[in-house]
């Protein structure tokens, strides 16, 4: 009985040793939850009257929306991925320069009307007065529409911010 008792033990606490751990939930972030509102197609026009197409998808099994921005004077595709680091909202966006600049998003507090992402580093970037995306501001306005203001810094200034109004395409 000694014996069996011991052995069943044995195996209730390997078992328990061995288990494989659930990943643990990640916090809601309000800001991150609001760029989700965004999943499927819109539509803007460049400063020139270009079309500009962006669509957003989340992926990952939740823990990232992507954003595929198109614009209508050949420039190519562009991605950027919006995601969680601990409790920083942050984004990395694959440009048509070929750099990859990350950006950090200010904390959020209350309803989530706008977000505000600041240069943090980036890849890929030749030097620090290469240009690149600098700062991204989006702002909110009803279920319909929403606006982007992209900042390029070059040679240790902001150059251009190119300022786009989605609407939702039906």
């Amino acid at each position: 009985m000694k014996a069996l008792s011991f052995v069943l033990s044995s195996v209730l606490m390997g078992a328990l040793l061995f288990a494989e751990e659930k990943p643990s939930v990640p916090k809601l972030s309000p800001g991150f939850e609001k760029l989700k509102t965004l999943t499927g197609e819109w539509s803007a026009k460049t400063e020139d009257g270009q079309p500009v197409r962006v669509s957003y998808k989340v992926v990952s099994n939740g823990s990232a929306v992507m954003e595929m921005l198109s614009m209508g004077k050949g420039e190519g595709d562009m991605v950027t991925v919006y995601h969680l680091n601990g409790d920083n909202l942050m984004l990395t966006h694959y440009c048509s320069a070929q750099n990859q600049p990350r950006m950090r998003a200010e904390p959020v507090t209350g309803e989530v009307k706008s977000l505000t992402f600041s240069f943090l580093d980036a890849t890929n970037l030749v030097g620090p007065d290469a240009g690149h995306m600098n700062r991204l501001a989006v702002n909110f306005l009803d279920k319909g529409h929403f606006t982007q203001e992209w900042t390029w810094r070059e040679n240790g200034k902001d150059a251009h911010t190119a300022v786009f109004q989605f609407e939702r395409k039906k």
